[in-house]
This record gives C-alpha cells, sequence and structure tokens, in this order.
C-alpha cells in the first residue's frame, strides 16, 4: 500500500521529484540498470572464473573418489569370490583326503582284525583237536579200565558175600555181562 501512496501524487500532477521513493523514479532507472549490469556481470564473472570451477573440481574429483572406490569394492568382491572358491575347494580336497585316510585306515583295522581273528580261530581249532584228542585218550584208558575194574569191584562185593572169585574168573564174568 505504501507505494500506491507515493505513486498516487505523480498521477494527480503533482510534482513527481518531492514526494516519489528515489528507486522508483524513473529518472534513476538508467543509473540502476547501469549497476545492476555490473554488479551481476562482476558476481557472473567471481563465480564462473573462481567459485565454480573450485566447486566443480571437488565434485569431479569426489565423482572419481567414488568411482575409485566402486572399483576397488568391485575387484576385492571379485577377489573375495576367487578365495572364497579357494578355500571350498581346499575344503573339498582336505574332505577326500580325510576320507581317504579314514578309509585306508579302516582297510588297515579290518585286514589286521582279519588277520587276528584267523590266528585265533587256528589257534583255537589247534587247541580243540589237542583237548579231543586228550579226551579219546583217557576215555580209551577209562574204558580199557572200566573192564578190571569191574573185575575188582565184583571180587570185593563177593568176598563181602563170602565168595571167593579168582581175577581171570572174574574178568570172564564181567565180559560176558558187557557183551550181553
Amino acid at each position: 500500500m505504501t507505494f500506491l501512496s507515493l505513486a498516487a501524487p505523480a498521477a494527480n500532477g503533482e510534482a513527481a521529484g518531492s514526494a516519489a521513493f528515489p528507486p522508483f523514479d524513473p529518472w534513476h532507472f538508467p543509473s540502476q540498470l547501469f549497476w545492476l549490469v555490473i554488479l551481476f556481470g562482476g558476481l557472473y564473472i567471481a563465480l564462473s572464473r573462481f567459485v565454480l570451477p573450485k566447486l566443480g573440481g571437488v565434485i569431479e574429483k569426489r565423482g572419481d573418489t567414488i568411482a575409485d572406490a566402486l572399483d576397488d569394492a568391485a575387484r576385492l568382491d571379485e577377489q573375495a569370490k576367487e578365495a572364497k572358491k579357494q578355500q571350498e575347494q581346499h575344503l573339498a580336497e582336505a574332505r577326500a583326503k580325510a576320507r581317504e585316510t579314514a578309509d585306508k585306515a579302516r582297510a588297515k583295522v579290518e585286514a589286521e582284525i582279519a588277520e587276528e581273528t584267523q590266528k585265533v580261530d587256528a589257534d583255537l581249532s589247534t587247541r580243540l583237536d589237542e583237548a579231543e584228542a586228550r579226551i579219546q585218550k583217557v576215555r580209551a584208558e577209562a574204558l580199557s579200565n572200566v573192564d578190571s575194574i569191574a573185575a575188582d569191584t565184583t571180587q570185593v562185593m563177593l568176598a563181602r558175600f563170602g565168595v571167593s572169585v579168582s581175577d581171570a574168573e572174574a574178568k570172564k564174568a564181567v565180559e560176558q555181562a558187557t557183551k550181553g
């Protein structure tokens, strides 16, 4: 509203120079335009020659740094992937080697167990054969002595009854009793 109140006396025909706001006085427009061109030209030159190149350099440097960092990150990612592949390959080789070693050890232990079992079986078989032979021998001896024991027992029993029998008669009686 102030602008309208200042412009009103000039419109009514009053003296424009006495009551008008000086920046809006048309007489000052050429000097204002001159200083406007000079200030904005100087500002443009200062910005385009000094500030904007430095700012552009900083932005370009930052962009290069980011691009380099991204390139390094991609390279390190590839190295990490390759290292992971190598680690997995080494791990697989180690597992295969461990499995092979375990299989060899298992086969060796099984062979030793089989060999030991064969030795023990052979030893037991030999001992069983020897024991069987001793049993047969003892049985044969026992059976050969049974007749003489039976004859002696017969003589003793008959002697208790008051009957006296010779060895030959007792043996003959035992033989007849065992055959028939």
